[in-house]
């Protein structure tokens, strides 16, 4: 009965691309054509911090200039796309838009992304969380969303408790690079250290541009006494 119900609903609505709106076979999917213009990051990246190289260079694990010549919070980051016009309204819908039905196909992708970090060993997911000013506005945390279907994909627990954004800051996008580190710094705080201590730790965020706030969510968790950091994300800004 449940089966011939969803074909009716199917029928009279058709499940439609996330991004272009084309009829597709099945809700929480891309058309062919936009799925083909999604640049996923694979190998060969920076096997810290998941920037994509162009070439490969050498059969060894590589390192981009920064991660080799500055100290990084995180063990690994990684990303599962290129923040680019193809992934952009996939993302902003699902982040300012209400648009919740993507969630489980950007979860999956997280899952995939994350493959390196879950082989290392991860015992807590915790999204980057929203002052409450900000909840409020905006009614979700995209980030607590994805954090939710991606624990349920993992089977690896969620944390919502222990970080906490305890300073209002304006919008990371209206800020250069520099300002971005002024603008976060102080603005998170560990409200449960017990929850963190000695854990291995996942930070989830929807898109990594200079990585500022991922970085300072990471120093005040790793402050607390977390083992380890690292940061999943949707997507990733490339210059």
């Amino acid at each position: 009965m449940i089966r011939w119900l969803q074909l009716l609903f199917n029928f009279v609505l058709p499940p439609r691309c996330l991004i272009c709106g084309k009829e597709v076979s099945a809700d929480g999917r891309l058309c062919s054509e936009c799925f083909a213009n999604i640049n996923f990051i694979t190998s060969p990246y920076c096997q810290k911090c998941g920037r994509p190289f162009e070439y490969h260079l050498s059969d060894k694990e590589l390192f981009c200039p920064e991660c080799l010549s500055h100290k990084s919070p995180f063990r690994m980051c990684r990303s599962a796309v290129i923040y680019d016009e193809n992934s952009k309204k996939l993302i902003l819908d699902f982040k300012f838009f209400d648009h919740l039905e993507n969630k489980s196909l950007l979860a999956n992708w997280l899952l995939l992304a994350g493959k390196d970090i879950f082989k290392e060993g991860v015992d807590l997911l915790i999204p980057v969380p929203l002052h409450f000013s900000r909840l409020l506005k905006r009614k979700y945390n995209q980030s607590a969303v994805l954090c939710d279907a991606l624990s349920k994909l993992s089977h690896i627990p969620a944390n919502y408790k222990a970080l906490k954004k305890t300073k209002h800051t304006l919008p990371q996008v209206s800020c250069n690079g520099k300002q971005r580190l002024k603008n976060v710094r102080n603005a998170f705080d560990v409200i449960h250290p017990e929850m963190v201590k000695n854990k291995r730790i996942v930070l989830i965020d929807d898109v990594f541009t200079t990585g500022s706030t991922l970085k300072e969510c990471a120093r005040v968790l790793k402050k607390a006494g977390a083992k380890s950091v690292d940061a999943l994300t949707i997507a990733r800004v490339c210059d």
